[in-house]
């Protein structure tokens, strides 16, 4: 996606590898989650994965297990999840939109139960006034490059932290 450039750019020292593909749900993901993820063994992945589902209609729930089975992977790997909160998209019907909210709540409980990073990143796209669209967006359903910038920063920021806090505990 978008985002990972602006963190290449945040953190030229890092190698980030791309491994979305535009329109995948999160049953799609955990098919090729072993293949693009496990078997490279990275330090960290970022876990972006629920909105393709709700906007094909896919519960909340379907999601919520798609996505627990990858933290878990992950974490028996050795690979620290980045947790990120599903977007918004301006064409949602309201029961996509409660969805949406239903699913971010999830993530962010459950990475703090896990105590691993959460981001966001709902957020650094969503439009302030209104949490449930998109800032900006050329096509009601994507982020605008802004918001693509935003997400970038605010994953690097998480990751910062989660680097920071694990040097502080070894230094103990």
């Amino acid at each position: 996606s978008q985002y990972t450039h602006w963190m290449v750019r945040a953190h030229p020292e890092w190698t980030v590898l791309n491994r979305g593909i535009d329109g995948h749900t999160s049953t799609e993901i955990r098919a090729r989650f072993e293949r693009d993820v496990v078997a490279i063994h990275p330090d960290y992945v970022v876990l972006l994965a629920g909105v393709n589902d709700i906007f094909g209609g896919v519960e909340p729930e379907v999601v919520e297990r798609n996505l627990s089975m990858m933290y878990a992977d992950a974490l028996d790997a050795g690979i620290v999840p980045v947790v990120a909160t599903v977007l918004p998209y301006d064409r949602a019907t309201p029961t996509a939109t409660a969805a949406i909210f239903t699913l971010n709540n999830w993530i962010e409980s459950f990475a703090k139960v896990l105590n691993i990073p959460w981001c966001d990143t709902a957020r650094a796209a969503a439009d302030p006034a209104a949490p449930h669209r998109l800032r900006g967006s050329p096509d009601g359903l994507h982020p605008d490059v802004d918001g693509y910038r935003r997400m970038g920063e605010a994953l690097a920021r998480a990751i910062e932290a989660h680097i920071a806090s694990r040097k502080d505990r070894e230094r103990r």
